[in-house]
């Protein structure tokens, strides 16, 4: 087996694709973000991505069918709008710096090939505490993406992250750079204790804006007053029990 197998499963014609990458990370706010936005857009698979960089792993449905974890791609045609979107969404990233690097440059490279001038990666800001209205923080490959995100509500904050963006979201940005790709990190704020529906929609919000599609909240809210009554039974616990990450240990995106 190769390090990367990619198996498409059509070769679809787009117009002036945008790419938007949501893989678990932090509070799993790109991939929640990410899995809900094709779900929604009824978005069409139409490559499934196998890798050495993955876990040596199977997942099983509910009838105990197993299938080899992976990433896939998705697209959406647009026929009212100047792009066509393609969606990469996951199981899992790469569990070694070599993989994430192996992962996204294949990922660039493929997307080149379909036409992407720009990207977007979505991911969670780990800030150490729960947040009833998460912000939506940018970076961005180039000065004019600031002063464009900026109207859409994104917040370019000295400082955060502090840390820099850990793992897809930040290397699609980096490497796709030196291949002449714009691109733009979504990172919405999430406490990093819990998967986070309201960070996700956070950057739903946003991204649906600068794409022009409308999307519907309900299944995101359902799962976030799940998330929430599950905070409120531990901290009612009052822990010992449970004891938060550290601060620094958060923030950082994914």
């Amino acid at each position: 087996m190769d390090s990367i197998l990619m198996i498409e499963k059509e070769r679809p014609d787009l117009k002036d694709p945008v790419l938007i990458e949501g893989l678990p990370g932090v509070g799993n706010v790109g991939k929640l973000a990410a899995d809900h936005m094709v779900e929604q857009l009824k978005a069409v698979k139409f490559a499934e991505i196998y890798s050495k960089h993955f876990p040596p792993q199977v997942l099983l449905d509910d009838a105990g069918i197993i299938r080899l974890v992976s990433n896939e791609l998705y697209y959406v045609k647009m026929p009212e709008a100047a792009h066509d979107i393609i969606i990469l969404v996951g199981d899992y990233q790469g569990l070694t710096p070599d993989g994430q690097y192996d992962l996204s440059y294949h990922m660039l490279e493929y997307a080149r090939s379909l036409n992407v001038k720009r990207m977007y990666t979505l991911g969670g800001y780990g800030v150490g505490k729960m947040i009833e209205h998460p912000r939506v923080l940018g970076a961005a490959t180039d000065e004019h993406l600031i002063e464009e995100m900026k109207e859409k509500g994104v917040i370019f904050s000295k400082g955060e992250p502090g840390s820099g963006i850990v793992g897809a979201s930040g290397l699609l940005l980096g490497l796709g750079k030196t291949l002449g790709m714009e691109a733009v990190c979504l990172m919405g704020e999430t406490s990093g204790y819990f998967v986070d529906p309201k960070g996700a929609e956070a950057v739903l919000n946003v991204l649906s804006a600068i794409l022009g599609v409308t999307v519907d909240y309900g299944a995101l809210r359902d799962k976030a007053e799940q998330i929430d009554a599950l905070a409120s039974k531990l901290k009612e616990a009052e822990e010992p029990a449970f004891s938060p990450p550290k601060r620094e240990d958060l923030g950082y995106i994914g």
